[in-house]
Protein backbone atom coordinates (compact mmCIF):
# COMPACT_ATOMS: atom_id res chain seq x y z
CA UNK A 1 0.00 0.00 0.00
CA UNK A 2 1.63 3.23 -0.94
CA UNK A 3 0.92 6.58 0.71
CA UNK A 4 0.97 9.80 -0.63
CA UNK A 5 4.23 11.72 0.14
CA UNK A 6 2.92 15.38 2.01
CA UNK A 7 3.11 17.44 -1.50
CA UNK A 8 1.41 14.88 -3.39
CA UNK A 9 -0.95 14.94 -0.50
CA UNK A 10 -1.67 18.66 -0.47
CA UNK A 11 -1.87 18.50 -4.28
CA UNK A 12 -4.63 15.46 -4.06
CA UNK A 13 -6.67 17.68 -1.57
CA UNK A 14 -6.86 20.60 -3.05
CA UNK A 15 -7.35 18.52 -6.58
CA UNK A 16 -10.47 16.68 -5.20
CA UNK A 17 -11.52 19.25 -2.35
CA UNK A 18 -11.05 23.35 -2.39
CA UNK A 19 -13.69 25.13 -3.78
CA UNK A 20 -14.09 28.71 -4.54
CA UNK A 21 -16.50 31.36 -4.29
CA UNK A 22 -18.24 32.59 -1.80
CA UNK A 23 -18.86 30.51 1.71
CA UNK A 24 -20.23 31.43 4.69
CA UNK A 25 -18.50 29.18 7.49
CA UNK A 26 -19.70 27.48 10.74
CA UNK A 27 -18.32 30.62 12.76
CA UNK A 28 -20.36 33.23 10.56
CA UNK A 29 -17.29 34.75 8.72
CA UNK A 30 -17.15 34.93 5.16
CA UNK A 31 -14.48 33.00 2.73
CA UNK A 32 -12.96 32.67 -0.59
CA UNK A 33 -12.30 29.87 -0.30
CA UNK A 34 -13.99 26.26 1.23
CA UNK A 35 -12.31 23.10 1.96
CA UNK A 36 -15.12 20.26 1.28
CA UNK A 37 -13.54 17.44 3.61
CA UNK A 38 -16.31 15.04 2.91
CA UNK A 39 -14.57 15.33 -1.02
CA UNK A 40 -11.60 13.93 0.66
CA UNK A 41 -12.41 12.06 3.04
CA UNK A 42 -14.44 9.95 0.99
CA UNK A 43 -11.71 8.52 -1.08
CA UNK A 44 -9.80 5.95 0.60
CA UNK A 45 -6.33 6.63 -0.74
CA UNK A 46 -6.57 10.80 0.03
CA UNK A 47 -7.85 8.99 3.68
CA UNK A 48 -5.40 6.73 4.31
CA UNK A 49 -2.68 8.59 3.59
CA UNK A 50 -3.55 11.87 5.72
CA UNK A 51 -4.04 9.62 8.64
CA UNK A 52 -0.61 8.09 7.62
CA UNK A 53 0.84 11.59 8.00
CA UNK A 54 -1.39 12.53 11.23
CA UNK A 55 -0.11 9.25 13.37
CA UNK A 56 3.26 11.28 14.51
CA UNK A 57 1.12 14.44 15.33
CA UNK A 58 -0.51 11.62 17.94
CA UNK A 59 1.33 11.86 21.64
CA UNK A 60 2.35 8.39 23.21
CA UNK A 61 0.36 9.09 26.12
CA UNK A 62 -3.12 9.18 24.20
CA UNK A 63 -4.68 5.91 25.45
CA UNK A 64 -8.65 7.38 23.21
CA UNK A 65 -8.87 9.07 20.44
CA UNK A 66 -12.17 11.21 19.75
CA UNK A 67 -13.80 12.68 16.73
CA UNK A 68 -16.92 15.28 16.74
CA UNK A 69 -19.79 14.28 14.29
CA UNK A 70 -19.90 14.72 11.43
CA UNK A 71 -17.18 15.24 9.60
CA UNK A 72 -14.25 14.34 12.33
CA UNK A 73 -15.98 10.94 12.38
CA UNK A 74 -14.02 9.19 9.31
CA UNK A 75 -10.95 10.93 10.26
CA UNK A 76 -10.89 9.53 14.03
CA UNK A 77 -12.08 5.88 12.30
CA UNK A 78 -9.16 5.80 9.93
CA UNK A 79 -6.68 7.00 12.81
CA UNK A 80 -8.23 4.64 14.92
CA UNK A 81 -6.91 1.97 12.40
CA UNK A 82 -3.73 3.49 11.72
CA UNK A 83 -2.19 3.98 15.51
CA UNK A 84 -4.23 0.64 17.07
CA UNK A 85 -5.46 3.18 19.48
CA UNK A 86 -9.40 3.01 20.55
CA UNK A 87 -11.70 5.72 19.15
CA UNK A 88 -14.95 7.65 20.37
CA UNK A 89 -17.29 9.27 18.91
CA UNK A 90 -18.72 12.81 19.97
CA UNK A 91 -22.18 13.98 19.39
CA UNK A 92 -23.11 18.02 18.81
CA UNK A 93 -25.97 17.67 21.33
CA UNK A 94 -27.20 14.88 23.23
CA UNK A 95 -29.73 12.58 21.33
CA UNK A 96 -32.96 12.60 21.85
CA UNK A 97 -33.85 8.47 21.11
CA UNK A 98 -32.24 5.61 22.55
CA UNK A 99 -29.74 5.68 25.44
CA UNK A 100 -29.75 9.58 24.79
CA UNK A 101 -25.43 9.71 25.34
CA UNK A 102 -23.65 13.00 23.96
CA UNK A 103 -20.68 10.55 23.74
CA UNK A 104 -20.68 6.62 21.43
CA UNK A 105 -18.11 4.04 22.20
CA UNK A 106 -16.10 2.46 25.11
CA UNK A 107 -14.30 4.94 27.65
CA UNK A 108 -12.97 4.85 31.10
CA UNK A 109 -12.95 8.11 32.82
CA UNK A 110 -8.99 8.12 33.63
CA UNK A 111 -8.36 7.75 29.76
CA UNK A 112 -6.31 10.18 28.34
CA UNK A 113 -8.35 11.34 25.22
CA UNK A 114 -6.94 13.23 22.12
CA UNK A 115 -9.51 15.10 20.04
CA UNK A 116 -9.29 14.58 16.12
CA UNK A 117 -11.34 17.08 13.87
CA UNK A 118 -10.87 17.63 9.71
CA UNK A 119 -11.56 20.87 9.51
CA UNK A 120 -10.95 23.74 12.56
CA UNK A 121 -11.39 27.45 11.67
CA UNK A 122 -11.76 29.25 15.90
CA UNK A 123 -11.54 26.03 17.09
CA UNK A 124 -14.93 27.59 18.98
CA UNK A 125 -16.50 23.81 18.82
CA UNK A 126 -14.08 21.83 19.48
CA UNK A 127 -13.60 24.15 22.90
CA UNK A 128 -17.31 23.18 23.69
CA UNK A 129 -17.03 19.60 23.18
CA UNK A 130 -14.02 19.44 24.87
CA UNK A 131 -16.01 21.19 27.82
CA UNK A 132 -18.38 18.78 27.75
CA UNK A 133 -16.08 15.66 27.71
CA UNK A 134 -14.38 17.23 30.95
CA UNK A 135 -17.29 18.81 33.05
CA UNK A 136 -19.71 16.25 32.16
CA UNK A 137 -18.26 12.89 31.44
CA UNK A 138 -14.74 13.49 33.46
CA UNK A 139 -12.46 12.57 30.84
CA UNK A 140 -8.79 14.15 30.74
CA UNK A 141 -8.56 15.61 26.94
CA UNK A 142 -4.93 16.37 26.39
CA UNK A 143 -4.48 17.93 22.87
CA UNK A 144 -6.45 18.59 19.35
CA UNK A 145 -5.49 17.21 16.33
CA UNK A 146 -6.53 18.46 12.70
CA UNK A 147 -5.94 17.81 9.04
CA UNK A 148 -6.26 21.70 8.17
CA UNK A 149 -5.98 25.06 10.68
CA UNK A 150 -7.38 27.79 8.61
CA UNK A 151 -5.47 29.56 10.69
CA UNK A 152 -8.46 32.44 11.54
CA UNK A 153 -8.21 32.00 15.47
CA UNK A 154 -8.02 28.46 16.57
CA UNK A 155 -4.07 28.47 18.11
CA UNK A 156 -5.21 31.23 20.32
CA UNK A 157 -8.34 30.16 21.36
CA UNK A 158 -6.77 26.69 22.28
CA UNK A 159 -3.70 28.33 23.94
CA UNK A 160 -6.23 30.79 25.88
CA UNK A 161 -7.78 27.43 27.56
CA UNK A 162 -4.37 25.63 27.65
CA UNK A 163 -4.96 23.14 24.88
CA UNK A 164 -2.33 21.88 22.84
CA UNK A 165 -3.33 22.22 19.20
CA UNK A 166 -1.43 20.72 15.86
CA UNK A 167 -2.50 20.47 12.56
CA UNK A 168 -1.13 18.44 9.33
CA UNK A 169 -1.34 21.63 7.06
CA UNK A 170 -2.18 24.92 7.34
CA UNK A 171 -3.72 27.30 4.65
CA UNK A 172 -0.57 28.39 3.50
CA UNK A 173 0.22 24.97 3.23
CA UNK A 174 -2.59 24.49 0.77
CA UNK A 175 -2.03 28.01 -1.14
CA UNK A 176 -4.98 29.85 0.03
Amino acid sequence: MRYYQRNELIAKVKEVALLEGDFVLRSGKRSKYYLDKYLFEGIPSILRSLVHHMARLVPEDVNRLAGVELGGIPVVTALSQETDIPCIFVRKSVKEHGTSKLVEGVFEPTDRVLMVEDVVTTGGQLIEMIGHLKEDMGLSVVGVIAVLDRDEGSREAFAEIGMPFNALFSREDLGF
